[in-house]
């Protein structure tokens, strides 16, 4: 009996899928709710898993093609799948090349199949060459198209390659250029001392850890003191919709997570409410799953103001983009020591700039700079977090 694969209804925010990546093709057997294909949408990948057992009979759609809800993708004929007891045994010895080959990969600490990106796929499997003595340039050691096409013309460094952008990033690029079109963006900067916070985490550190199961790291004093900040000028948590000003009495907190796909920004629920351990453990579950691919829809959508950090990758300083049709975006920065005057005496203390960049159209000058002084009053002196001051 053969059984048709349908793309699932998609969310009601989005219009079409773009099939990203095929891990069966006609022939092969799969088992029912093993994945089958990864369908990409502007915001994340969808994992489409088969209904039954059986193989693969035929694929409907290729790799690049745009695909929306119900669209017929592949046909499998349902029937037993054959498993590792019903397959020949491995012979007690290989041949030498294939022990040669393995040897070779073990010393090297290969024996993983390099991850190729669709066009890379096709052009190996046109010209017949080995993935594996490709070596990748694309981030995370990806072997791309240009890495096979100059591995064929024997190697250059002047490879061009042109590639379709993924949905995610178009979508990025739209939102951000919605962002400068729409809203009359200004930045305003602060530098707080986190001398403090250094501290209090050195003190607590071990026994926040064995409590709590997990590092008590900066994030989580940002989004409270952010969340604190918000309370007192509700205006940086509004946002504009037509010609109203919609006031929140939460606090969705987004944290930008740089992936290999682009930048995500999941959603801290009803912030406010949450302490410190409980946002650790929110912040580190969001980031593992945006860098393993499992974000959903429901967790990037809404927010009322996020934070993003270039400090980790060492950025001083820098003007945030905002995130449509949040008003407000915090940037952190890397922390650097520097001699600053403290009670009339130069000391070294770890620095960070911090910037606010909002919509001047609802947030006057006035509030931005005192949200952030907020911001800066409450982490360097934590007690304040605590107090409700």
């Amino acid at each position: 009996m053969t059984i048709e694969v349908k793309v699932p209804v998609l969310p009601e925010s989005v219009e079409d899928a773009t099939i990203a990546t095929w891990h069966k093709k006609p022939g092969d057997s799969i088992r029912r709710d093993e994945n089958l294909v990864d369908l990409e949408t502007d915001k994340v990948v969808l994992e489409v898993p088969a209904p039954v057992d059986g193989k693969v009979v035929e694929i409907k759609a290729e790799e690049g093609d745009t695909v929306h809800s119900d669209d017929l993708i592949a046909v499998i004929e349902e029937g037993a799948v054959e498993t590792a007891a019903d397959e020949p045994a491995e012979p007690a010895q290989a041949p030498p090349a294939e022990s040669a080959a393995a040897a070779a990969a073990a010393a090297t600490g290969g024996g993983d199949e390099p991850k190729l990106s669709p066009s890379a796929k096709r052009v190996a499997a046109e010209e017949n060459v080995d993935p594996g003595s490709v070596a990748g340039t694309g981030r995370g050691g990806r072997v791309t198209k240009g890495d096979v096409l100059g591995f064929l013309k024997g190697g250059g460094s002047r490879r061009e390659e042109r590639v379709k952008m993924t949905r995610l990033r178009s979508r990025i690029a739209e939102r951000m250029k919605e962002a400068q079109n729409t809203a009359a963006i200004l930045t305003t900067f602060q530098e707080v001392d986190l001398q403090a916070v250094m501290d209090l985490r050195k003190r607590h550190q071990e026994e926040f850890t064995r409590t709590h199961g997990i590092k008590l790291g900066l994030m989580s004093f940002f989004v409270r003191a952010c969340c604190d900040a918000l309370r007192k000028f509700p205006v940086v948590n509004a946002s504009i919709e037509g010609d109203e000003i919609i006031y929140h009495n939460f606090q969705d907190i987004g944290i930008a997570v740089s992936t290999e796909r682009g930048l995500m920004v999941p959603i801290i629920r009803n912030a406010e409410n949450l302490g410190l351990a409980e946002l650790e453990l929110a912040i580190a579950d969001y980031a593992e799953k945006a860098r393993d691919g499992a974000i959903t829809l429901d967790d990037l959508q809404g927010g009322t103001f996020s934070i993003t950090n270039g400090g980790v990758f060492g950025s001083l300083m820098s003007t945030p983009l905002l995130n449509p049709p949040q008003s407000a975006i915090l940037g952190m920065h890397t922390i650097k020591q520097r001699p600053v005057v403290v009670d009339g005496e130069i000391a070294v203390r770890p620095m960070m700039y911090l910037a606010l960049s909002y919509d001047h159209r609802i947030i006057d000058g006035k509030d931005s700079v005192q949200f952030l002084v907020a911001v800066k009053n409450a982490l360097e002196d934590p007690a304040r977090l605590l107090l409700g001051l």
